[in-house]
């Protein structure tokens, strides 16, 4: 970005920076008892997560949301930090609703004193970054700025890719979150209605971010959705050989899931590969 674009465009301003930064460090501690401790979430995480590809699969998210919180929140401009909004405020809102709705489900009472903090920890959390971000993106949206124009599109190929990812994680999303007993069927491997919600609420902001980029079509200020679509396609992908006994793999929910992995693969290799003369045409 040139330096009459740096100095035009409206602010990120620090609580939506702030916000971010937190919330990656959060997600990021989170993903350790789910992706590393993946079979001792009993004693290590909010609520007993069963079986291991689930607690791989949510651990997965939240590292590669890490990525996405982190990146966006170092971006001085808004264009370039908003990617990181509309997606996670979403989630973080669908999962509070979640944790209120099975909260017997939830660590509490557990006898091991790490698993009732984690928890407590886990509540605070998901009722305060809400809040938080909500009030930052009232305030960020009455700074006064504009945006850039775009300098580098996405192309239209790629477009359409990121449109059509919305349908599937949208849809599947959707099911899972609001009617989880009439949906488990169609996800690859076995989910409880809490696990349920849990992963339709990732699908969903998915979904939102997906459609964010398309929309945003540039690829300078949707870089960081590349970069955490490629590390979200090579955990998953990960979680799946360490766990292959949990997955489905000859039906028709498991071909579609592999197919989104693979479809995230591409949109990643395409931000890394995309012609950097264009890139380096608005950075002079």
């Amino acid at each position: 970005m040139g330096a009459s674009q740096a100095s035009d465009c409206r602010p990120t301003n620090i609580g939506v920076r702030a916000t971010l930064l937190v919330g990656g460090l959060f997600v990021f501690a989170a993903g350790i008892p789910l992706f590393v401790g993946t079979e001792r979430t009993d004693v290590y995480f909010a609520w007993t997560v069963r079986p291991p590809l689930t607690a791989a699969f949510l651990g997965a998210s939240y590292w590669a949301s890490f990525l996405l919180g982190v990146l966006c929140s170092r971006q001085p401009c808004w264009h370039r930090a908003r990617l990181a909004v509309p997606g996670p405020l979403l989630f973080t809102l669908l999962t509070l609703l979640a944790t209120l709705i099975h909260i017997d489900r939830f660590h509490f009472g557990s006898v091991q004193l790490v698993a009732r903090l984690v928890t407590w920890a886990w509540l605070f959390i998901y009722a305060a970054v809400p809040l938080a971000l909500g009030i930052s993106l009232v305030l960020q949206l009455r700074m006064a700025g504009q945006d850039p124009s775009r300098q580098s599109p996405l192309g239209a190929g790629m477009r359409s890719f990121l449109i059509f990812l919305v349908v599937p994680t949208g849809i599947l999303g959707l099911g899972l979150y609001a009617a989880p007993a009439a949906t488990l069927k169609l996800w690859p491997w076995t989910l409880t209605p809490l696990t349920a919600r849990a992963v339709g609420a990732w699908l969903l902001a998915i979904a939102v971010i997906s459609a964010q980029t398309a929309l945003e079509d540039d690829v300078l200020s949707t870089r960081p959705a590349f970069i955490t679509m490629t590390a979200l396609g090579v955990l998953q992908i990960a979680a799946l050989l360490r766990y292959p006994s949990d997955f489905r793999w000859m039906s028709v929910a498991g071909w579609v899931y592999l197919l989104i992995l693979i479809g995230m693969l591409y949109a990643g290799a395409y931000s890394l590969l995309f012609p950097r003369s264009q890139s380096l045409r608005e950075s002079v």
